[in-house]
């Protein structure tokens, strides 16, 4: 990974800041992205220079077109090139899947924006760059949710399935100079969870563990030693790999006939 330029969105915490340090510390030169949380990407950036990598703070709103052309330039005018795209920055809203009435016309709008459309516009600002290498690489980080139709509402992952289809499409429309891969983790202990739960946090996080064949939740460094995977992986494309701790398997159990 030395030397290759990586863009990271979302990388203020959770998955994206694991993902940003890691490929930093395998020697890659990384755009640190946040949209809010200007002191949590700070740190982050921090770390990633700590490893002795090359890195750029920029603060950008994916949903925005203009913002995901501007983060890419960002790279451009410190480096000259654009090798890999993370694809993490989410948003969601909680709400029951059976109460049709706790979600919005502009609940969906809002998610789609920043978990499709943004990353959308994200492949679209770093393609020509990509191209011009031939050897670029896209991940997008997804969501058991967009396989299962589960997670915390049926707008979220409505917007994770459409994410995988996204990935599916644009691996094969890019090929073969750019490869779109997705990584779709189960439960992750991140501090989203963490704000949402609360106190039930630990409970839930271990009743989480206990409906896994392998009896485990996912970590953050996890994931990005996945999402590193993908990013290196140069026979691999239009793949959607499930990191669930094998959570999958219990949702639609074989019968032998």
């Amino acid at each position: 990974m030395e030397g290759k330029v990586a863009i990271v969105t979302g990388s203020a915490a959770g998955i994206g800041a694991a993902t940003a340090e890691l490929l930093a510390s395998r020697g890659a030169r990384v755009v640190v992205n946040y949209s809010q949380s200007a002191d949590e990407a700070a740190a982050v950036h921090a770390a990633c220079e700590r490893y002795g990598a090359e890195a750029v703070l920029v603060q950008a709103d994916v949903a925005a077109d203009g913002d995901c052309r501007r983060l890419a330039q960002a790279a451009l005018d410190r480096w000259g090139r654009i090798d890999w795209l993370v694809n993490n920055a989410g948003v969601t809203a909680f709400a029951a899947h059976g109460d049709l009435d706790a979600l919005q016309a502009d609940d969906f709008q809002r998610i789609y924006a920043v978990n499709v459309i943004g990353s959308f516009q994200m492949i679209r600002a770093c393609a020509e760059s990509m191209r011009a290498h031939g050897e670029g690489a896209v991940v997008n980080v997804s969501s058991l949710a967009g396989v299962a139709g589960i997670g915390s509402s049926v707008a979220y992952a409505a917007s994770k399935g459409a994410l995988n289809t996204l990935t599916v499409d644009l691996a094969r429309a890019l090929a073969p100079e750019i490869r779109v891969n997705a990584v779709c983790p189960g439960f992750v202990e991140t501090r989203w969870w963490k704000n949402r739960l609360g106190d039930a946090y630990e409970e839930q996080r271990d009743r989480f563990a206990a409906m896994t064949p392998l009896g485990k939740v996912v970590t953050p460094q996890e994931t990005a030693q996945t999402v590193a995977f993908l990013l290196a992986a140069e026979k691999l494309t239009g793949e959607t790999l499930m990191l669930d701790a094998g959570l999958h398997l219990n949702f639609a159990p074989l019968a032998a006939r």
